[in-house]
């Protein structure tokens, strides 16, 4: 079971996270939980860490000593026993006290590196693993916090790390798997590894889901239940179409563009490890625990409609490389892309003119101005020589993203697609269709994507009825 840091916000909502478990243990089940950091905690780590690096002290100091605060009253609430009670409160000093020496350091070098970032942003979650492993300690459980980075083998790709998994299945039968053969309860931190050396990575922002996966392959769990604040995944931004509602059955591969197209519940690299075990996935809701939520499965079921989900990414810019010169000229987007990846930019959807004359893709808006830098570098000579006439983007854009298993081999769902954006004449900057055909990606301007997702969620309503 994964909680994300919603679940984990407060006293209250541990406690209740503590019941779950306890619950699912008493039908006889062998849990191992995984957790993010309490809501916010992440958020304030990172800028201890960026105040630090322009020598504001102060700044720290302060961010230090409300996490202190915050912490140390939430143990208050959730532990009774007196020598659990201290004990949780030095560990948590003891991190504390570290997190700010090392910000200290951060502030006298006025640099912060992505392996400095990484260690500082670790300690969310070791301290809400300490706070639950404590609170369960309190009603009578054996229960311990153990950090992930002596589990969660990575290479050493700073922020974005991966799992290296025969290394970390190892780790897991060593140190993990008696735990839960003894009937103990191990509380673990998502969101965090470790290099085989030791050096503590994190594995992107928001990936304790992730986290959650790796190691249930790992152990080779039968379910993996990822605990969030909603009753499952939506058909769409409940803010956005206020008749959106629950799916009940997903697919790996639905789940997958949903995820990687917006949507907010799941991390999109969380289905990855549990393909090879073909173990279910479900997503529940920590405040209505009785509700089914969503699974997620090996097979897709296909529903009247093909479309199941319409998802929206916001703060994207549309890099376009124009030129009639780059006709049968071989290479051009090829070297457009290098230079692209060298900076380590993730391409979200790309496509090109049949006539060669141009092709086009979307990057996040905070990487634009660094990839047309590096793109015009890249084509400077085809660019004076007018082969390539500009490289250039437009900001004002986003994706809206229909998904469904049923779009396959389904006649007419492009056109159903198209068509009901035609029909509120929305116009259609840039389409895309994977090839797994699960999904068809759609670019029109910023202010008309509330419309957009409301135009497409309607052939969801329309199929239901």
């Amino acid at each position: 079971m994964k909680f994300g840091g919603t679940s984990m916000g407060n006293h209250d909502t541990i406690a209740q996270v503590a019941r779950i478990i306890l619950d699912h243990q008493r039908q006889g089940h062998r849990i191992l939980t995984v957790v993010s950091a309490m809501s916010g905690v992440t958020d304030s780590l990172k800028e201890a860490a960026r105040s630090a690096a322009q020598g504001d002290e102060s700044a720290h100091y302060s961010i230090v000593a409300a996490l202190r605060q915050r912490h140390r009253e939430t143990a208050e609430q959730l532990v009774n026993d007196e020598m659990i009670k201290q004990s949780l409160f030095d560990e948590l000093d003891n991190m504390l006290d570290t997190l700010n020496a090392l910000c200290h350091s951060i502030a006298v070098l006025r640099e912060i590196t992505p392996r400095g970032m990484d260690l500082i942003m670790s300690f969310g979650e070791r301290f809400s693993a300490r706070l639950l492993a404590a609170h369960l300690r309190d009603l009578g459980n054996a229960a311990i916090a153990i950090d992930a980075s002596t589990l969660i083998v990575t290479d050493d790709n700073f922020q974005d790390a991966a799992p290296l998994m025969d290394e970390t299945r190892q780790r897991v039968k060593q140190f993990l798997v008696p735990y839960l053969e003894s009937g103990s309860l191990p509380i673990v931190t998502g969101y965090i590894g470790a290099t085989r050396d030791g050096i503590i990575t994190t594995l992107g922002r928001g990936a304790s889901d992730f986290s959650a996966a790796i190691l249930g392959a790992a152990v080779e769990t039968d379910h993996l239940w990822i605990y969030t604040d909603v009753d499952g995944i939506m058909t769409t931004d409940p803010r956005l179409v206020p008749t959106a509602r629950v799916i009940r059955t997903l697919s790996y591969g639905e789940v997958g563009e949903l995820a990687y197209f917006g949507a907010k519940v799941l991390h999109p690299k969380t289905v990855q490890p549990m393909i090879d075990r073909e173990a279910p996935i479900r997503v529940r809701n920590t405040f209505n625990p009785s509700d089914p939520g969503t699974l997620i499965q090996p097979q897709a079921q296909i529903t009247p409609g093909a479309v199941k989900a319409v998802t929206i990414i916001r703060d994207v810019s549309l890099v376009s490389v124009e030129g009639r010169g780059m006709v049968g000229v071989p290479g051009v987007a090829g070297r457009t892309f290098m230079a692209v990846a060298r900076l380590g930019v993730s391409i979200l959807l790309i496509s090109q003119a049949s006539s060669e004359q141009s092709f086009c893709f979307i990057v996040p808006s905070d990487c634009t101005t660094q990839v047309l830098d590096a793109i015009r570098k890249e084509l400077r000579v085809e660019l004076e020589r007018r082969d390539v006439d500009r490289v250039w983007a437009r900001e004002d854009i986003v994706i809206i993203t229909a998904v469904g298993a049923g779009m396959r081999g389904t006649p007419g769902v492009a056109a159903r697609v198209t068509g009901a954006l035609a029909s509120r004449t929305i116009n259609i900057l840039v389409i895309a269709q994977g090839s797994s055909e699960y999904s068809i990606s759609l670019v029109v301007r910023s202010e008309e994507a509330t419309e957009a997702v409301r135009a497409l969620h309607e052939l969801i309503v329309d199929a239901d009825s």
